[in-house]
């Protein structure tokens, strides 16, 4: 196999984690968001918060490293995304900014604490819900004509994409829920562990209601799963999904285990972006244009692959160094300035 057909291989699996380790690590920041509203007070929402404070802003590198190297690798994906996208795009990062000055500025306000309590929520909220708008709206297919998007502005607002849009909001939740069982201790992880089991719940039903709805799409995702017998060796990604959801849902009561439900989501997220890269392969947007159509030559893609042998191994290796720093639970009278 030549340089052509491996590097977008290489890229978008690289593209994949990048956009994954978002999605793990600064989720349950945006689920503490969601969450915020169900805050008994301002102490406990400042607990809340607090649980990520030294480690926030840092996950956003993952979104910024995933969006980079989808336009050095896959020119035409991202000009394609952008031009179908822009404006949950640009929703989610309207939101975003709203979410991080929000975050910042609480913890300095007196009079206006809880109005920038809400704007955290808000904006923690909206961001979720774009995600899982783009996220439907990349599932369901765009419509394509000589590599070019023709679907419109809002081609991407759909019944299916409104769905995926509540459905990541519910898992952020569930995220979240389980990061604040993992880092609080108290009145406020009781709270948590009692609203992680409906969560689970209503996940799950999520999930069902996606998987229900996908054979009625028309970006092929479903035959996939079907054809020339892919199902038999496909099956074990939905099954773990099951039984991981189970686990989690009894696992979220036993005190003691506060590592384990935080661990089972995370599971939760890794095995859903599985199933939805084993469906699309090895298309990066369905319905019909592979990697190898939207990628970049392949002097292009090797050139920015050198400079990820080095820029990888440091966002990982900070990120595992803050966390670790960061670990251990946080009382209800610790601060942030």
């Amino acid at each position: 196999m030549d340089l052509a057909t491996v590097l977008p291989v290489i890229w978008f699996f690289l593209v994949g984690f990048s956009v994954l380790m978002y999605v793990l690590l600064d989720g349950f920041v945006l689920g503490i968001g969601v969450l915020a509203p169900f805050a008994r007070d301002e102490q406990q929402l400042d607990n809340m918060m607090n649980t990520a404070a030294p480690i926030w802003d840092g996950n956003e590198t993952w979104l910024i490293l995933g969006g980079s190297s989808l336009l050095a690798a896959f020119p035409v994906a991202y000009s394609t995304m952008m031009s179908a996208l822009y404006l949950p795009v640009l929703l989610m990062l309207i939101a975003l900014i709203f979410r991080g000055v929000a975050f910042e500025f609480r913890f300095k306000a007196t009079r206006e604490k809880r109005f920038w309590g809400a704007a955290f929520a808000l904006g923690s909220m909206f961001a979720a819900f774009a995600q899982g708008v783009i996220l439907g709206a990349v599932v369901e297919g765009m419509p394509l004509q000589e590599g070019k998007y023709v679907g419109g502005a809002f081609g991407w607002f759909s019944p299916f994409s409104m769905l995926t849009g509540v459905a990541v909001v519910f898992g952020y939740a569930l995220l979240g829920c389980t990061w604040l069982i993992l880092k609080t201790e108290g009145r406020l992880q009781r709270i948590a562990r009692h609203m992680s089991r409906p969560l689970v719940l209503v996940v799950v039903a999520f999930m069902g209601l996606v998987s229900t709805w996908l054979p009625f799409l028309d970006s092929r995702i479903m035959a996939r799963w079907f054809e020339s017998g892919n199902f038999w060796w496909l099956a074990p990604v939905p099954l773990l999904a099951l039984v991981n959801a189970f686990a989690l849902w009894r696992v979220a009561m036993h005190e003691g285990r506060d590592a384990m439900p935080f661990l089972l989501t995370l599971s939760f997220f890794v095995l859903g972006f599985i199933g939805i890269v084993l469906g699309i392969w090895p298309n990066i947007i369905p319905p019909g244009l592979t990697i190898w159509e939207a990628a970049s030559p392949p002097s292009s893609q090797m050139f920015v692959l050198v400079g990820m042998v080095f820029l990888l191994p440091a966002i990982l290796g900070y990120t595992w160094w803050s966390y670790r720093v960061f670990a251990g639970k946080v009382s209800a009278d610790a601060g942030y300035h």
